[in-house]
């Protein structure tokens, strides 16, 4: 079998996936970017277990497996902190997150304030 077929789609597949990261602000789909890549990975790793027998059989399978599981349960807390972000902010944008401040939290007015702005610094009164 000639693998050059199966290694093209999986370098279009990778390569979509890349543009999607890049180049997208909804964060579902980013998410989807991220599958479309894990998923060239596993035909790649399927199409070389296939033509190339190594001393090992069925190692590219068994890590597509893991990719699988790994690739569901990165989905699963993936939807739980998009879902997270739309009840907090209303938007899934991810330019509109903001990784330097929590959305409850208010910067402490002075010294002597105990909010939590700072959550390193220890309240000693």
């Amino acid at each position: 079998m000639r693998p050059v077929i199966p290694y093209v789609v999986a370098a279009l597949l990778f390569g979509i996936g890349v543009y999607g990261v890049l180049r997208r602000r909804n964060a579902i789909l980013v998410l989807m970017a991220v599958e479309l890549m894990l998923n060239a990975v596993n035909l790649l790793l399927i199409t070389a277990d296939t033509t190339v027998r190594a001393a090992l059989p069925h190692t590219g399978q068994t890590f597509a497996l893991f990719i699988i599981v790994i690739a569901a349960a990165e989905i699963g807390v993936g939807l739980a902190i998009v879902l997270q972000l739309y009840r907090l902010r209303a938007t899934v944008s991810v330019d509109d997150v903001r990784l330097d401040t929590a959305p409850g939290l208010t910067p402490a007015a002075d010294e002597g304030s105990t909010a939590l702005a700072d959550p390193g610094r220890a309240a000693v009164s």
